[in-house]
């Protein structure tokens, strides 16, 4: 009697707790995924400062 006692009280718990663990779990990779965007933006960035003429063949499809 007392493990069913305990196995319910736990599926309680899980239930009322469910909201806290969504925040848990999806903070940090809403913060990982930011962070991650923009570092990919900032590498873009400075291999077209490297390599300015890298676009030509965008600009020489769009005027063919």
């Amino acid at each position: 009697m007392r493990m069913k006692g305990s196995v319910v009280l736990l599926c309680v718990v899980a239930l009322l707790l469910q909201g806290c663990i969504t925040k848990v779990v999806t903070v940090p990779v809403k913060v990982a995924y930011k962070t991650t965007k923009g570092v990919v933006k900032g590498t873009a960035a400075v291999v077209d400062a490297v390599i300015p003429d890298g676009d030509d063949d965008k600009h020489k499809d769009k005027d063919d």
